[in-house]
């Protein structure tokens, strides 16, 4: 088992599902967890070199790039509105980002 790639794609997983979270509970707190948690994904992705980490990459720097304005928004701000809409676009990046580990995962099965 790698794992490297079990960590790499733990915290992808979590990213996803914490910026879920945020959106049934509407807390600076869970909204802060999501952003850290996408910021060490994006890092972990830095590294990768795959057929897909291009856009694995540019997939979480998108999620980076809506949910660290949606905690400003939330906090500096206090408009919750464009904060869950920032939030939206971020999970549609993080589904997409999952969406490649799974291709990317499938084609190193065919290698075998």
């Amino acid at each position: 088992m790698d794992w490297g790639k079990v960590i790499y794609v733990f915290f992808t997983l979590m990213s996803l599902t914490s910026t879920a979270g945020f959106l049934y509970e509407h807390t600076a707190v869970s909204l802060f967890i999501a952003a850290s948690l996408n910021l060490i994904s994006t890092i972990l992705k830095i590294g990768v070199r795959n057929l897909l980490s291009a856009e694995l990459l540019a997939s979480s720097l998108v999620a980076d790039l809506h949910l660290i304005p949606a905690f400003i928004y939330l906090i500096v701000v206090d408009n919750l509105n464009i904060a869950i809409a920032l939030t939206i676009g971020a999970l549609i990046a993080n589904v997409f980002s999952m969406g490649l580990v799974y291709i990317e995962s499938s084609k190193n099965r065919e290698e075998y």
